[in-house]
C-alpha cells in the first residue's frame, strides 16, 4: 500500500513538472512584432476605399441608356434603348453594373464588376453578357481632374479567332449625365469607334 501511494505521489509530481514545462514553452502573448504591424498597416492601407472609390460610387443609381453600335468601320450605327443600375458593393470596393436592352432586336443583359487596385493604382473591370461566352478584362486609370476613365484591353474575335484590342472611356459630364465609348481594332488592325452609349440617371 506504501509502495503504491508513494509511485502515486512520484507520477503527480511528474505530470505537475511537465505541465509547467509546456506553459514555459509557449510563445508569450503580447503586442505584435514590428514586420507584423507592418504587414496590418500595409495591408490596411490596401483594403480601404478611397479618392478613386468614391468617383466610382458617383455612377451609384438607376439610368436609362441610349446605345449607338458600329459593327464595322464605316458601317452605319444602330441604336437601341436599355436601362442599368449601378451600385457599390463589398463596403465600397467595387462597382456592380447590370444593364437590359437589345441588341440586333434580341434581348441583351450583361454585367460588369469596376474595381480600383490601392497597389498596383489602376482600375481593373471585367464585363460578362449573354452576347457570348467569354470575360472581357481591361485596366485603365482615372484623369487628374477625375472626371474620365481610360481603359484598354483585348478580347478573342469569335469569327476570326484573332485577338482583338480593345480601348473604353467613361466620361462623366454632371451628376446626372455620363457617357460610355469603346473603341476596338478592325481587320486593318486600326482602331474604330464601336459602341457608344449615353446614360441619364432616372429621376
Amino acid at each position: 500500500m506504501k509502495k503504491y501511494l508513494w509511485r502515486t505521489a512520484v507520477l503527480l509530481l511528474c505530470t505537475a513538472s511537465a505541465a509547467r514545462i509546456a506553459r514555459a514553452d509557449e510563445p508569450k502573448k503580447g503586442a505584435p512584432s514590428a514586420d507584423e504591424k507592418a504587414m496590418m498597416e500595409a495591408w490596411m492601407k490596401y483594403s480601404t476605399p478611397g479618392d478613386v472609390h468614391k468617383r466610382m460610387a458617383a455612377m451609384e443609381g438607376s439610368w436609362t441608356a441610349h446605345v449607338k453600335e458600329w459593327m464595322a468601320p464605316n458601317a452605319p450605327a444602330t441604336e437601341s434603348d436599355g436601362t442599368a443600375e449601378f451600385k457599390m458593393v463589398l463596403g465600397g470596393r467595387y462597382l456592380h453594373q447590370s444593364f437590359h436592352g437589345t441588341m440586333m432586336g434580341q434581348p441583351f443583359e450583361g454585367m460588369g464588376l469596376s474595381g480600383y487596385d490601392n497597389a498596383k493604382r489602376s482600375t481593373q473591370s471585367v464585363w460578362v453578357d449573354n452576347a457570348g461566352t467569354g470575360i472581357m478584362t481591361m485596366t485603365g486609370n482615372w484623369d487628374a481632374n477625375g472626371k474620365s476613365l481610360t481603359e484598354s484591353g483585348s478580347m478573342d474575335d469569335p469569327m476570326t479567332g484573332k485577338n482583338v484590342q480593345m480601348k473604353g472611356e467613361m466620361h462623366m459630364a454632371d451628376a446626372d449625365h455620363s457617357s460610355y465609348t469603346m473603341w476596338m481594332s478592325g481587320p486593318d488592325g486600326k482602331m474604330f469607334k464601336s459602341l457608344e452609349i449615353a446614360y441619364t440617371r432616372k429621376k
